[in-house]
C-alpha cells in the first residue's frame, strides 16, 4: 500500500529523494493545493489516519497522480511496472501504453456511442485538449474521496465506492459555466500483487448523467449516493 512518504497530505511519491529522478509530464511535480482545499471543503467522509478506507484513498488517489503525471512506467510505484490494465464499465480493458497515449480523461470516458451523439468525444481529444477542458471546466480541480470499502488489503482485489466532482466554473465544449456542482459516483475494483502496486482498474460509473450535468445546472436534488452506478454503454 502506498505510504505518506514524499507526498502530501492524501498522495505519496510526489517529492523527495525517491523523485529526484522522476519524468514530469510537465516538468515538475503538481501542485494539488486547491483541489485539496475543494476536497477538505466538500468531502462527506473524514477517514482516519491509517484505517483502511484512508489507505485505500490515498491508494486512488496516489494511481491517478502517477498515472497522469509521471511519463516513464518506472516512476510509477503505485502501479505494476510491467502488467497493467484499465477498463470502464466493461469496456474492452487498455494497457498502460494505450492509457498514457490517449490520457487519463479520454480513457475514463470511453463509449461505444456513435459520434454525432457523444457529449464529449475522446476518440476526437488528445491529452493536452482533454486536460485543457476539464482544467478549463473545473479551475477548482476535480475532486475524489473514498465513501466505502467492500474489500480492502491484504485481499488481491480491492473493491470500493467512490465520489467524483467539480464546481463547473468555466465554459464546458461551447456550454456557458452554471458554477454548480458537478458530480458522480461509481465503484471501482483495483487488482493488486502482494505488495499492493496495481495490476488492474475496473471503474463502473454513469457515463451519460456525469456528462450531461454540463448542459444545464443540475437539480437540487443531486444524483443520490446510494446504490450501485448502471452499467451503460454511453
Amino acid at each position: 500500500m502506498a505510504s505518506a512518504e514524499g507526498g502530501d497530505k492524501y498522495r505519496s511519491f510526489l517529492h523527495g529523494e525517491g523523485e529526484k529522478n522522476t519524468v514530469w509530464r510537465h516538468g515538475a511535480p503538481p501542485n494539488y493545493d486547491l483541489v485539496n482545499k475543494l476536497f477538505e471543503d466538500e468531502r462527506t467522509k473524514e477517514w482516519a489516519e491509517g484505517s483502511v478506507e484512508e489507505r485505500v484513498q490515498r491508494l486512488l488517489k496516489t494511481w491517478e497522480m502517477e498515472l497522469v503525471h509521471k511519463v516513464r512506467p518506472e516512476d510509477q510505484k503505485s502501479v505494476h511496472p510491467k502488467n497493467y490494465s484499465a477498463a470502464t464499465n466493461g469496456l474492452k480493458p487498455l494497457t498502460r501504453e494505450e492509457v498514457m497515449g490517449m490520457g487519463g480523461y479520454n480513457a475514463f470516458l470511453a463509449t461505444t456511442l456513435p459520434p454525432e451523439h457523444r457529449i464529449y468525444d475522446p476518440d476526437a481529444e488528445t491529452v493536452e485538449s482533454a486536460t485543457a477542458t476539464f482544467l478549463t471546466a473545473f479551475p477548482r480541480g476535480f475532486a475524489i474521496e473514498v465513501l466505502d470499502v467492500y474489500s480492502g488489503p491484504p485481499n488481491p482485489r480491492i473493491a470500493f465506492k467512490f465520489r467524483h466532482w467539480g464546481h463547473m466554473e468555466g465554459p464546458f465544449k461551447g456550454h456557458p459555466p452554471h458554477g454548480r456542482r458537478v458530480e458522480f459516483f461509481g465503484v471501482c475494483v483495483f487488482h493488486v500483487d502482494e505488495d499492493t502496486k496495481v495490476e488492474k482498474a475496473e471503474f463502473f460509473y454513469e457515463r451519460g448523467n456525469f456528462l450531461a450535468s454540463f448542459l444545464s445546472a443540475p437539480p437540487a436534488a443531486a444524483a443520490s449516493a446510494s446504490g450501485c452506478p448502471v452499467m451503460r454503454g454511453d
